[in-house]
């Protein structure tokens, strides 16, 4: 076993012989995301670098440390890629964040969640032992689903120690294109592209304006560009341009996600609560779901299936406004209350959650809270 390794494995061993909180932490770049961190921190930022790669095999393994970034660079030498885009929060984010939190970016409609990509991982479990899941071929699947699980449990199960992921080739064409649509016809349209095979990777829409970005074949991609070009008044951007608007969409560095980020409240500025008080909140919901009747500015990704809405209207109004559509409301940043981020779960769920925890953490020691408060 390594040093950084061991390390982190003494740590965990004279955490649960002391029964005393973990904190698992990479870069932090996620801290705002569910419960309030809480526990002594866990660096696992020095169990970095990418202990194998195989392009021809499309299968890279790397130390949860590994900064995306790094990753990414290491990929696009061989014309691979993280197809699911996972946010990278200004440069900060690593490889273990990314699939403890389980976030992807603009084209996870198209080609899957973080957990599609896993492959196998290693882990350190509440007991200090380390435990292997999964491999380093797409054709092994022995422990597969437990690989599955670690994404977006936000450590409340283990510490991530290193993780194997398909990392597909980038698509041979892309392009992006505008639309002035309002809300509805925005969803509409999106849907009605994608039923009709159109390669639709991604798409944004926000206060009237769409965004489209198309991938794959060259020829495809050209044909349908023609298509939208002579059918709805589509505008055409260039390479430079769009590689900016998506790259900050998926960090969330854009003007919409900007507003969800107020500075703190200060003397000199007075008592401003209302806008310091609105919450972002994701919903998931079915694609083609018409607009909601939510108070606020909204953003919608994945076709319909992703609406941002930034409001202050109350936690519970927003959740049965999500529940009746068929999905589910996160209180992503903003929350006045962090005990409450996600929705509460079934019985049955919630029971699957309390085993698993039992299971790998029966100690309870890593992130308490950060998933639900019980947890």
């Amino acid at each position: 076993m390594d040093v950084p390794l061991q390390h982190l494995v003494d740590q965990v061993r004279s955490a649960q012989a002391a029964g005393a909180p973990l904190c698992i932490r990479g870069s932090g770049s996620k801290d705002f995301y569910g419960g309030m961190p809480a526990g002594t921190p866990l660096d696992v930022a020095g169990l970095r670098g990418i202990c194998s790669y195989e392009p021809t095999e499309m299968v890279i393994t790397a130390r949860a440390g590994t900064p995306i970034v790094e990753l990414e660079q290491a990929l696009s030498e061989h014309g691979q890629g993280l197809a699911f885009e996972p946010p990278r929060y200004g440069g900060g984010g690593t490889l273990g964040g990314m699939v403890a939190a389980g976030l992807a970016g603009p084209s996870r409609a198209a080609v899957g969640a973080v957990r599609d990509f896993v492959l196998g991982l290693a882990m350190i479990d509440g007991r200090g032992e380390v435990l292997q899941f999964g491999g380093q071929v797409m054709k092994n699947v022995a422990g597969y689903d437990v690989s599955r699980v670690m994404a977006g449990s936000l450590g409340v199960l283990g510490v991530i120690a290193e993780i194997s992921l398909k990392v597909p080739p980038v698509a041979a064409a892309r392009q992006t294109l505008v639309l002035n649509l309002d809300q509805a016809a925005a969803i509409d349209c999106v849907q009605q592209w994608t039923t009709a095979a159109l390669p639709v990777r991604a798409s944004a829409w926000h206060r009237g304006v769409l965004h489209l970005r198309l991938e794959g074949a060259q020829a495809a991609v050209e044909s349908s560009t023609r298509r939208l070009l002579s059918s709805h008044g589509a505008t055409v951007i260039d390479p430079a341009t769009a590689d900016v608007f998506w790259s900050a969409l998926r960090d969330q560095e854009n003007a919409f996600f900007a507003a969800a980020r107020p500075a703190p409240l200060s003397a000199e500025r007075g008592g401003d609560a209302a806008a310091e008080h609105l919450t972002l909140w994701r919903l998931s919901v079915p694609p083609a779901q018409p607009p909601l009747s939510i108070e606020g500015d909204t953003l919608i990704e994945w076709g319909g299936a992703l609406r941002w809405v930034l409001s202050d209207e109350p936690a519970s109004a927003i959740r049965a406004l999500a529940t009746a559509a068929g999905g589910h409301a996160t209180a992503f940043r903003g929350a006045r209350d962090r005990t409450e981020v996600f929705d509460k779960l079934s019985p049955p769920l919630e029971r699957i959650h309390r085993n698993l925890k039992a299971a790998f953490d029966p100690a309870h020691i890593f992130n308490p809270g950060r998933l639900y408060p019980w947890l």
